[in-house]
């Protein structure tokens, strides 16, 4: 980057201009600092973007994927999970402090932050108080979801180990399609019925696909 000129280089332009300014490269870049032999920094980081899909992609690839690339090594590694993890917990803090209805758009870029980018189905619980604050959000089912593979019994046993008043359901879509499936209506349904027995409302169920994530509550469909 010290050909460049000062203007270009990404460190002087987000000083200078704000870090809205920088394309993703570019702050990836700064992340990276240091390129490969005959392929500087910003190019390295315009091919990682590429190799997963952007930033949503890069940064919830696991840890093989990570480490089969040439140029990342432990150091670069570790900062890229932890940059993701302070963008979760900085959401989360968001959605405990005030309730989910007063912020829908913050839900949805923290389920795109947990569940986005996955080369796996997950599907994930946001327990909530009695105030629609979140109390905590977990993983509790992986692999291809269907009917059968997400059990009613150890979502009711979550919500009640919380004390939860509401949750909201969230699942993605690996293929990178966030439109919900007749599949995830039922299975929205067969949850809202097993919560209702124990007075804990489905406030929505949210389909996280890439760079997308849709609500079944406000297309109707809960």
């Amino acid at each position: 980057m010290k050909d460049l000129p000062a203007d270009l280089r990404p460190r002087e332009k987000l000083l200078a201009q704000g870090a809205a300014a920088l394309a993703d490269a570019e702050l990836l870049a700064l992340l990276l600092r240091t390129g490969l032999p005959g392929r500087g920094v910003l190019q390295l980081a315009d091919d990682l973007l590429q190799r997963f899909d952007g930033v949503a992609g890069l940064l919830r690839a696991d840890a093989g994927d990570l480490k089969a690339v040439k140029g990342l090594g432990p150091a670069k590694r570790a900062e890229l999970a932890a940059v993701m993890e302070l963008a979760r917990r900085a959401l989360a803090a968001q959605l405990k402090a005030r309730p989910v209805f007063q912020s829908p758009q913050d839900v949805k870029h923290y389920a795109q932050a947990r569940l986005g980018g996955l080369a796996h189905e997950v599907f994930a619980v946001l327990f909530l108080d009695a105030q629609h604050r979140l109390i905590a959000c977990e993983e509790l089912f992986r692999g291809t979801l269907t009917q059968t593979s997400v059990y009613p019994r150890e979502v009711v046993k979550r919500a009640l180990a919380h004390n939860a008043g509401a949750l909201i359901l969230a699942h993605n879509h690996p293929s990178g399609v966030a439109e919900p499936s007749r599949a995830d209506e039922h299975l929205t349904q067969q949850l809202r019925s097993a919560l209702a027995m124990i007075d804990v409302r489905v406030i929505d169920h949210l389909v996280v696909g890439h760079g997308e994530v849709i609500s079944l509550a406000e297309r109707g469909l809960m």
